[in-house]
C-alpha cells in the first residue's frame, strides 16, 4: 500500500475482531464513509427513482421533498458529495490501515455492512433497472415471454417506472432471473416498495456472496483476505452499484467467484454448475467457462487435455442451461437478446463514441447514420470477442486469472455502452489477481473515482417541472470541485495522487 501522510500508520492486534479494534484513524474512516452512505440515502428520498404507481407518491413528505427545487438541488447536493465521501473516506481506510495481515476479514465485512445499511431504506439510487426487474417479473406472471415482449405488453405499464428503453426491448436476463422476478412480484403482491426492499435483499445475498468467495480465493492466492475485501466489497463501486443502485450483477458476480472458488479448489463439476446458475442470472459470465476448463484442465496440460476439459465443461454446462431452458418453456431465448446490437452509446465507450461519429458524418453524406452506426458496433463486439480468444488459448496455466480478467476487460471495453456496474465485474477479478503498490494500485483508485463520478451524476429522478440539466449540472460541479480537492488539495489524500502531478511533492 502507498504510504499514508506524516503521522504513520498504527498497527492493529491480530485478534482484533470489531470495528472498534481499527487503529484511531481507521475508525474515524469506517464512521465517515458509514455517514456519507447514509447522506446518499436521505438523499435518495428526493432524486431517488420513484415509480408513478408508488403508494408512496401521494405521501405529502415526499410531494414536498421532490416538489420543491431548492429541496431537490439539497438532496443531489447530499448525494453527490456523500458518493465522493464515501470514496475518500475509502482511500482513508487504506491509507490508515498499515498491514492488512492484522485486520481479521470479518471486520472488514461489518465495514461493508455498516456502509450499505443506510441504502435498504431508500429508493433505488442512480438507476431504475429494477423497476425493469418487476415489469419483467409482471410479464412472466402474465404468461408472456420476456424475451420476445417488453414491458409495454402490460396494461399501465408506465407506473411501474422501467426506463424507456426496456419498455419494448427483450429482456438479456437469464431464467433463473426471470423466475426470482416473478417470485418477487408474486411475493410483494403488486406493492412496488416491498418488491424493491425484496429486489435489495437478492442484491445483498449476492455481495455476501462475493465476500465469502473473496476470502477464499484471496487465502488461496495468498493476497491477503481482508486487504481483497477492502478492494472488492468495501469499494463504494461495489456499495452504490449493487446496494444503492440494486443491479442482479451483484448475485451474478458473487455466483461467478464462488464458481472460481470450487475450481481453484479442485472441485470442476461444481465449478461448471455454479457458473451456469450464473449465467441463468445473467449471461455475460458464459465468458468464464474456458477458463473453468483450463483450471480443470491444470496449469501443466497439454492440448488433448486442455480440449478434453473445455468439452466436458461445455456438456455440463449446456445440459443445465438446457433443462432451465426446457423448464422455464423459454429455451435459449436469451441468445438473440444478447446478440441485438445495443442502442445505447456512452462519450468514455470507445466503439460507441466512434459509432456515433461515424454515423454523424455518414448522415451528413446522405448515407445511413443507423447502418454505419450498428455496423461499428457490430465490429466492437466481434474485437472484444477475438480478444478474449485469444486469452483463452494463448498464455501460460499460471496466468489463467490474469487471461480471463482480461478477456472480461476487452468485452467490456470494446462495447458502445459501459455502465458503472460493469467494471464492478472487472475490478473483483483485478483484486484476486493482486493490486500492487504504484501504477497498479493508483489506476485502481483512479477507475474508483472516475465511475463514481459517472454513477452519481448520470441518472437522477426529478419531476418533469424541475429542470433536470440544472440538477445534473450541481452534481456535475460539486463531483468535479470535489476529486480536485481530494487530488490537488487535501493533504490527506492527494499523496496518493502525486505521480500524476510530476511538479508537486509526494509527500505533504
Amino acid at each position: 500500500m502507498p504510504q499514508p501522510p506524516v503521522g504513520g500508520s498504527l498497527s492493529v492486534p491480530r485478534a482484533a475482531g470489531t470495528i472498534a479494534g481499527l487503529p484511531g484513524e481507521g475508525r474515524i474512516a469506517v464512521w465517515q464513509g458509514a455517514a456519507s452512505a447514509l447522506a446518499m440515502a436521505v438523499g435518495g428520498l428526493g432524486v431517488g427513482w420513484m415509480a408513478n404507481g408508488s403508494s408512496l407518491i401521494r405521501v405529502p413528505f415526499f410531494i414536498v421533498l421532490r416538489d420543491n427545487p431548492v429541496l431537490v438541488v439539497l438532496c443531489t447536493v447530499l448525494v453527490a458529495s456523500g458518493g465522493l465521501l464515501l470514496v475518500r473516506a475509502w482511500l482513508r481506510l487504506g491509507q490508515r490501515v498499515g498491514d492488512w495481515a492484522d485486520v481479521q476479514p470479518r471486520v472488514v465485512v461489518r465495514i461493508a455492512a455498516l456502509w450499505c445499511a443506510p441504502f435498504m431504506v431508500t429508493f433505488p439510487l442512480l438507476s431504475r433497472d429494477v423497476y425493469a426487474y418487476i415489469g419483467q417479473g409482471r410479464l412472466m406472471a402474465a404468461g408472456l415471454d420476456p424475451y420476445v415482449n417488453g414491458i409495454s405488453a402490460l396494461n399501465n405499464y408506465h407506473n411501474l417506472g422501467p426506463d424507456s428503453l426496456w419498455t419494448e426491448a427483450p429482456t438479456p436476463y437469464g431464467p433463473l432471473f426471470l423466475w426470482i422476478e416473478q417470485g418477487i412480484v408474486w411475493l410483494s403482491g403488486g406493492n412496488l416498495e416491498v418488491a424493491i426492499a425484496l429486489f435489495r435483499l437478492v442484491a445483498v445475498g449476492g455481495v455476501a456472496l462475493c465476500a465469502v468467495a473473496v476470502v477464499g480465493l484471496a487465502e488461496h492466492f495468498g493476497l491477503g483476505a481482508s486487504k481483497t475485501l477492502w478492494l472488492t466489497v468495501v469499494n463504494p463501486l461495489f456499495v452504490i452499484n449493487f446496494v444503492a443502485s440494486i443491479h442482479n450483477d451483484a448475485l451474478m458476480l458473487g455466483l461467478l467467484l464462488l464458481a472460481l472458488l470450487a475450481a481453484v479448489r479442485r472441485r470442476p463439476v461444481v465449478a461448471v454448475v455454479i457458473v451456469t446458475v450464473s449465467i441463468l442470472i445473467k449471461p455475460i459470465t458464459i465468458l468464464a467457462l474456458p477458463f473453468i476448463g483450463l483450471i480443470w484442465a491444470g496449469r501443466d496440460a497439454g492440448w488433448a487435455r486442455r480440449i478434453a476439459c473445455w468439452a466436458a465443461t461445455a456438456a455440463i454446462s449446456l445440459a443445465l442451461l438446457a433443462a432451465a431452458g426446457a423448464a422455464s418453456g423459454l429455451w435459449f431465448g436469451w441468445v438473440p437478446a444478447m446478440a441485438t446490437p445495443g442502442t445505447l452509446w456512452i462519450w468514455y465507450a470507445p466503439f460507441g463514441l466512434l459509432s456515433v461519429i461515424a454515423g454523424d458524418i455518414t448522415q451528413l453524406a446522405g448515407g445511413d447514420p443507423d447502418l454505419v452506426a450498428g455496423l461499428i458496433k457490430r465490429v466492437g463486439t466481434i474485437v472484444g470477442a477475438v480478444i478474449a480468444l485469444w486469452f483463452i488459448v494463448r498464455g501460460r496455466g499460471a496466468d489463467v486469472f490474469l487471461r480471463m480478467a482480461l478477456a472480461f476487460t476487452a468485452v467490456v471495453m470494446t462495447a458502445s455502452m459501459i455502465q458503472p456496474w460493469y467494471i464492478t465485474w472487472l475490478m473483483a477479478l483485478f483484486a484476486l489477481v493482486g493490486v500492487r503498490k504504484g501504477w497498479p494500485l493508483l489506476t485502481y483508485y483512479l477507475v474508483t473515482v472516475f465511475f463514481t463520478v459517472i454513477a452519481i451524476t448520470d441518472q437522477l429522478d426529478v419531476f418533469e417541472w424541475i429542470p433536470l440539466a440544472v440538477v445534473r449540472a450541481v452534481a456535475i460541479v460539486l463531483s468535479v470541485a470535489f476529486v480536485a480537492y481530494m487530488v490537488l488539495w487535501d493533504w490527506k489524500t492527494r499523496v496518493l495522487f502525486a505521480p500524476l502531478i510530476p511538479s508537486r511533492s509526494r509527500t505533504p
